[in-house]
């Protein structure tokens, strides 16, 4: 199947559920209050959940686990500190720029391993699996330290802290993890269970998002969507692909590994932005432009990388 088909077939349907939820939050009786507790129930269940599963239930069997962790650590951490040097230049207060950073380093796992496997079938998912689980305790942990240095709540060094290890999306990648390192599997029930969570994250987080959108918000201030974009699209890309070639990573994880860098940022950006006092209806914005942005920068990126 031609590639700019598979990335179409894997974007079209979030753009979707994002427009839907921006169409629901008209519907009476689904005001403030309901999605904000769809919000919460996202942050504290079902986002936990699916990293909590995947992790834990992940094949790493002959993968290159060490290389292809080290060069994606390497470029998120690079571009993030990029990000970080830039802000003293930047026009925007610190909330939005929380919103620009989840925008430059966050990413859409689930329209990633959609493509990962339209484009190589089977022998993409423990790859993607690999991807996604160093890019997720990452970018939360790097998050996290952003919301607490510029969100709106600036908790001391303790704070800061507890932040980092009550955060239950952190949480969820440590208990998955350990279950991965120790070789311990989970009840088949509860991995059913996990599972079903995890995928109800998807559409609700999309919906939340479209919910919350507010052009506005992207009409005001489109030069920080720019910079999440140009951070997401072509700084995070480009560091990915350097950093595979100096990790001798090749060959179809190379590939994977930087169709993930490409994607577009998530619906967690979003949740996150909520709950931890970021510029939320800004996040919202850069998440959808970039939803849209990506039906064409992501074949493009592959096509330059083939």
């Amino acid at each position: 199947m031609d590639r700019a088909v598979v990335v179409l077939d894997a974007i079209v349907p979030v753009a979707l559920l994002i427009a839907l939820g921006a169409g629901l939050r008209r519907v009476p009786g689904l005001g403030d209050a309901f999605w904000a507790g769809a919000e919460r129930l996202c942050y504290l269940v079902l986002l936990p959940a699916l990293l909590a599963v995947g992790l834990a239930t992940a094949d790493f069997a002959a993968v290159p686990v060490v290389a292809m962790a080290g060069a994606i650590v390497t470029s998120l951490v690079a571009v993030g500190a990029g990000l970080v040097a830039l802000k003293p230049l930047l026009a925007i207060d610190g909330p939005a720029f929380t919103s620009v950073f989840q925008g430059g380093i966050r990413f859409n796992n689930y329209i990633a391993l959609a493509v990962a496997v339209g484009l190589h079938g089977a022998p993409g998912v423990p790859l993607a699996a690999l991807t996604t689980a160093a890019i997720v305790p990452t970018v939360n942990v790097m998050s996290v330290l952003v919301f607490a240095r510029f969100g709106t709540a600036r908790p001391t060094v303790l704070g800061t802290l507890r932040m980092l290890v009550t955060n239950p999306l952190i949480l969820a990648c440590a208990a998955g993890g350990a279950l991965q390192a120790l070789g311990l599997g989970l009840p088949g029930v509860v991995v059913a269970a996990g599972r079903s969570l995890g995928q109800a994250s998807l559409p609700v987080g999309l919906m939340c998002v479209g919910a919350a959108f507010q052009p506005h918000a992207l009409r005001a201030r489109p030069g920080a969507a720019a910079l999440a974009s140009a951070a997401k699209f072509v700084a995070l890309p480009v560091c990915v692909s350097l950093a595979c070639r100096g990790f001798g990573v090749g060959g179809m994880a190379a590939e994977i590994a930087l169709l993930f860098a490409a994607m577009p940022t998530a619906s967690s950006s979003y949740i996150l932005a909520r709950q931890l006092g970021g510029d939320a209806p800004l996040m919202a914005a850069i998440t959808t432009a970039q939803t849209v942005l990506a039906a064409l920068t992501v074949p493009l990126t592959l096509a330059l990388a083939a």
